[in-house]
């Protein structure tokens, strides 16, 4: 008689969680309300989902806020999106130093406001000493940018005679990105149903879990990352072997 194979070992939990937050239009339209309903329910739905992953034992959340297309909006919808932010920078900050996380901002932030800058920087200055877990917040970010930025780093270093270029690998590229001393990304969520990247973690994504799901993001809860997770769970993470 054959031998039964060997079950699967079990998928450790997953470290770094991200998720394109998605569909707080569509929110709003189903609803009659004007778009900005949506956003503010988008943030609520980040302030339920940043505690739920404290629960769960997520060490990093990294969400996708505002992409450097999202300039192609309407102005006055960019206004209310900065707007909401300000606000939840202010609002938040006390529970953030609190509960001992970590705020880190990817994307190319300081070219937003000078006030938002402000903001931005003392938040990230006074949760630096926080333990964990890391609460990562994608900011004119585009992951594209983010590549080119890194390569010219790498470039202007070996120009400087700092670096070997023979030396430029995976790792030194790895390292010059905005995620480069987080952990490697294991689980990538999308809400809404759309199920395409739009220019989030291109680098990153390389071997993470990918998870499409129809809820839109104003409605995403912790029921809804537990049943991610779930799903993580039961995955079978290969890496490329067998």
């Amino acid at each position: 008689m054959a031998a039964k194979p060997a079950p699967a070992a079990p998928v450790a939990p997953p470290r770094h969680v991200a998720i394109i937050m998605d569909g707080n239009g569509r929110w709003a339209k189903k609803r009659f309300l004007p778009r900005i309903a949506g956003h503010k329910q988008g943030v609520e739905a980040v302030r339920r989902i940043a505690r739920a992953a404290r629960t769960l034992g997520i060490e990093v959340l990294t969400l996708y806020a505002f992409s450097s297309e999202n300039w192609r909006r309407p102005e006055e919808e960019v206004r209310d999106l900065m707007g909401l932010l300000r606000h939840f920078l202010a609002s938040e900050l006390d529970e953030l130093v609190s509960e001992g996380v970590k705020l880190r901002v990817i994307g190319d932030w300081r070219k937003l406001s000078p006030d938002l800058v402000g903001m931005i920087e003392g938040a990230i200055a006074r949760t630096a000493s926080n333990p964990g877990p890391t609460l990562a917040i994608a900011l004119n970010y585009g992951a594209q940018a983010e590549l080119a930025t890194a390569a010219r780093q790498l470039a202007e270093q070996a120009r400087a005679g700092t670096l070997d270029p023979a030396s430029i690998d995976e790792a030194a590229l790895e390292n010059a990105l905005d995620t480069g001393d987080l952990p490697p990304l294991d689980l990538l969520i999308r809400t809404s149903g759309e199920q395409r990247l739009s220019n989030f973690l291109l680098w990153q994504a390389a071997y993470a879990e990918f998870l499409f799901v129809d809820t839109l993001w104003p409605d995403f809860d912790e029921e809804a990352l537990r049943d991610a997770l779930d799903v993580f769970g039961k995955r079978q993470r290969r890496f490329g072997g067998l």
